[in-house]
């Protein structure tokens, strides 16, 4: 009962001042709005940027051969390092924690026809496990390459949707033959668009990926032009790391300790490195709200202030009847909130009407998506929370502490 006296009593004095409610409750909407959107321009870029880093694999390793620069067990310096097939079978078997591994060979003499249409990517020798990795997806309707093409040497090839676009155009490449240099191959499956904003040879959507045992027949390649692994625990890819080097050290003489010898690059530093940045970006945008939110659950302190003040005597009056503080105090914090929780409600409602609005510009290709993800709103709210706390604590405290004879004088 008394907690609906307590709404009512603050109905009435919203009435009462509709021009004092409606700009203390601007101050919180306003500050709800710039947080949640902010926040939420934050969380689209985030995941379109992190999304685009997966493009060239999540948490893999890439390993490319290098020259050796110390001298070690009677071999000198600035000797080419380079990766055969039986590598990428010897890490495997030498090093535990490996999920899947993948020879890659690679050649940009081969170019790629089609009736009147030609082009000349980059022509990728794999393996299976290479798609897993390298989140290299068919679409509906095709396949990647599989383990019966690797061993009965098949021509044929999968293509990434750039190039199956530019030599098919609207056409189902599925099936058709196209040229190799001047090999036909039969077209397996055509690559999903996907983002990718970082490559080693070229993006994946303008590639064409054959079987690694056709590509060496095929061209000739002894040695292959890097290795892609996936860790099975991203924690321990400094572990494998170090294993590389002691594995294909003790198989091509050179000192472990040589990071010269080999160039490693490990796409999961990147990407945490670049998480980092997203979550100082993210706390920095929690900041700027807080501060705007802090404004207005001043204004909102400020008012009830005026409030305890305006309602002086009322208070004496409840205080002579057998009120006690803590019931004054429960009703000013009570209406305090109040004020924090409609202007929070309004200013969340207007916040996902703008971000719906936004979401529908073509903008995602830049910054990505806007969206309210669930941590958007419990940091929101979090926040809210705290400036609640204080804007009510402080003016509920002092109406609670005033004394009875003198507010029945006031």
């Amino acid at each position: 009962m008394r907690f609906f006296t307590t709404i009512i009593g603050f109905l009435r004095d919203m009435a009462a001042q509709k021009l004092r409610t409606t700009l203390t409750i601007f101050g919180i909407v306003w500050g709800t709005v710039s947080i949640i959107v902010l926040l939420a321009f934050g969380s689209g870029f985030q995941d379109q940027t992190m999304n685009a880093m997966y493009g060239i694999g999540e948490a893999v390793i890439l390993l490319f051969p290098g020259r050796t620069a110390k001298v070690f067990e009677g071999y000198g310096r600035h000797r080419l390092i380079q990766f055969t097939e039986e590598d990428a079978s010897l890490l495997d078997r030498e090093i535990r924690g490996i999920e899947f591994i993948s020879p890659e060979y690679s050649t940009w003499d081969a170019p790629l026809r089609y009736g009147t249409q030609l082009r000349n990517p980059n022509v990728t020798g794999v393996i299976p496990e290479f798609g897993v990795m390298r989140q290299v997806e068919p679409r509906p309707g095709s396949r990647f390459i599989n383990e019966l093409d690797i061993k009965e040497r098949r021509r044929v090839v999968f293509l990434g949707n750039d190039l199956a676009a530019y030599l098919f155009g609207d056409e189902d490449p599925v099936g058709k033959y196209v040229s190799v240099g001047s090999t036909p191959f039969r077209i397996i499956g055509v690559m999903k668009a996907k983002e990718q904003d970082s490559s080693y040879n070229s993006r994946d959507e303008d590639r064409a990926f054959i079987p690694a045992s056709t590509f060496k027949t095929l061209f000739g390649h002894r040695y292959v032009n890097n290795i892609v692994l996936k860790p099975k625990d991203p924690r321990d890819s400094n572990m494998i790391q170090n294993r590389i080097y002691e594995v294909l050290g003790k198989k091509y003489k050179f000192d472990p300790a040589d990071k010269e010898a080999l160039s490693i690059w490990d796409t999961t530093e990147f990407q945490q490195m670049v998480l980092y940045i997203f979550i100082g970006f993210n706390v920095f945008m929690s900041i700027i709200g807080f501060a705007t939110l802090t404004v207005g659950g001043i204004g909102v302190a400020n008012i009830m202030y005026v409030v305890v003040q305006e309602r002086t005597r009322e208070i004496g009056i409840k205080r002579a009847v057998g009120a006690r503080s803590r019931h004054i105090m429960t009703q000013f914090f009570m209406e305090t909130l109040f004020i924090v929780f409609i202007g929070a409600a309004i200013g969340y409602v207007i916040s996902a009407g703008l971000i719906t609005l936004i979401a529908m510009l073509p903008i995602d290709e830049f910054v990505g998506t806007p969206h309210i993800a669930w941590w958007v709103s419990v940091v929101a709210f979090s926040i809210l929370a705290v400036i609640g706390l204080f804007a009510g604590y402080f003016p509920a405290k002092k109406a609670a502490s005033l004394n009875v004879v003198d507010c029945l004088h006031y």
